[in-house]
């Protein structure tokens, strides 16, 4: 059968709208086929949503704390319908970005609405179409993970893709799992006036660093979120108008309404991948470091493969797909750079490896260097001196990075670019940095590692000699 187009893509989130608008502006035929709304999870019932949300919340805790400034605490008055309208707009501002028309106009996709279905490797059905190319690339993306509790599907729960749908507060809001999006969100509806309590089965935030999440989770509770850890869901029901969550401790829970934020999974039943032989799971699609799946022909990009599934992580596996198809290049992933950020307040970041993993590789080779905000005067100036970066490294090479504090996600870039090969720890510590800013932190992190060889015994005598003999 004649090819209708160079590439065809499925799925239009970060991954796949990256892949197609990379290889159709290296003239490419390329179809993009979506069933859902354009920008997938991250612009819709992800990343934007809850950073919009998260931004409001902010704004209303800051009103509460301003006496350490001199100003006046204040509570505030709280008009969720309205928190609701500056969500939405926030999606809605962003969303020309990846639209339809976008997509068509400016790079000459040929966006299809419709639910594809693929018939084998280089076929695919959609609207009654028949669309064949060389190279097919998935971006199908994920979904909730809803556990087996007993009574859950009893209760209207909500997931990530329906919370931002609220125009009204929740009087209670139980969430269950702890990780970065049930986080996030306790923290902002606790912020936005909703009684707040977090049921986790084993320590929340359990990927990041203990002792930066402490600092978080310190907060949450000095705010009044209730955290129940090492605790189980085992029973869900409806009880007064409201929901009722069972535990395993005995202590039951009471709620108006229930988050249920316990993981990703992926199903693809009606995708017709096994008429391709794409193998899959749960877990995602299995994947080579191409991005290539048991189909050689076929990609999988993006959450619905097995590996991180951040917004960050879908683009540049776009940007890999584009590479090989456009270009005949063979890109291969690279993770060991992978920022992750959980954007609480406050905001706790890594890039590469944690000290956890680090020791389990490296053992008793890997060295920390720490440096506190409180000997950074911008922190100081702004009396907000909590948090610190830590330093991961076997020698001086660097092999990751931590940072809990305001805009932690924002110093991770040096720590990225080191752990990349394309700077040092040496280079960030003799950087001319502006004054007084929370970046200066890298560099006194930077100057720290290297303090030791710059002030040692070799350079001593150097510097005594010439003012011996030489000054």
């Amino acid at each position: 059968m004649k090819r209708t187009h160079d590439l065809i893509v499925i799925g239009a989130g970060s991954a796949g709208l990256t892949a197609a608008g990379g290889c159709a502006q290296f003239g490419l035929r390329v179809a993009l086929i979506e069933k859902g709304p354009m920008g997938g999870d991250c612009l819709n019932t992800g990343c934007v949503p809850s950073k919009a949300l998260i931004t409001a919340a902010r704004r209303a805790q800051e009103m509460r704390e301003n006496a350490k400034y001199g100003i006046a605490d204040v509570e505030p008055a709280i008009d969720f319908g309205a928190v609701h309208d500056h969500v939405q707009a926030a999606i809605a501002r962003i969303a020309v970005d990846d639209s339809q028309e976008r997509f068509e106009e400016e790079f000459g996709v040929e966006v299809i609405r419709g639910t594809a279905k693929m018939i084998d490797g280089s076929t695919v059905e959609v609207n009654g179409r028949t669309l064949t190319a060389p190279r097919i690339c998935l971006a199908i993306g994920s979904k909730p993970f809803i556990p087996p509790v007993e009574g859950i599907e009893t209760v209207p729960y909500l997931t990530n893709e329906t919370i931002f749908d609220l125009a009204e507060r929740p009087s209670h809001l139980a969430i269950m799992g702890g990780g970065p999006i049930g986080m996030e969100m306790a923290q902002a509806l606790r912020r936005l006036g909703s009684q707040v309590t977090v049921i986790q089965r084993g320590r929340v935030m359990d990927k990041d660093d203990p002792e930066a999440a402490a600092i978080v989770v310190e907060r949450f509770r000095a705010e009044g979120v209730a955290i129940r850890e090492h605790t189980n869901a085992v029973k869900v029901g409806a009880a007064g108008g409201g929901i009722r969550i069972e535990t395993d401790t005995g202590d039951p829970v009471e709620a108006s309404h229930l988050l249920v934020a316990t993981g990703r999974t992926c199903d693809f039943t009606g995708f017709g991948l096994e008429n391709a032989g794409i193998e899959w799971s749960p877990r995602g699609i299995a994947v080579d470091d191409r991005r290539r799946t048991s189909n050689r022909k076929v990609y999988a990009i993006g959450d619905c493969r097995v590996g991180p599934r951040f917004t960050h992580a879908s683009g540049y596996e776009g940007s890999l797909v584009v590479l090989q198809v456009a270009l005949g290049l063979p890109s291969k992933a690279d993770y060991k750079a992978l920022p992750w950020v959980t954007y609480s307040d406050p905001e706790l970041g890594h890039v590469g490896m944690t000290e956890e993993q680090a020791r389990a590789k490296y053992g008793d080779k890997v060295a920390i260097t720490r440096q506190g905000f409180d000997d950074n005067d911008r922190a100081r100036a702004e009396n907000d001196a909590h948090g610190f970066l830590k330093i991961i490294r076997k020698g001086k090479k660097i092999l990751g990075a931590t940072v809990v504090g305001p805009h932690a996600g924002e110093l991770l870039l040096p720590w990225s670019l080191a752990i990349g090969g394309k700077a040092n720890a040496f280079a960030i510590g003799g950087a001319i940095v502006p004054y007084p800013t929370r970046s200066d932190i890298s560099k006194q992190a930077g100057f720290a590692v290297w303090e030791p060889t710059i002030f040692g015994k070799t350079a001593k005598h150097w510097a005594q000699f010439r003012a011996k003999y030489l000054l």
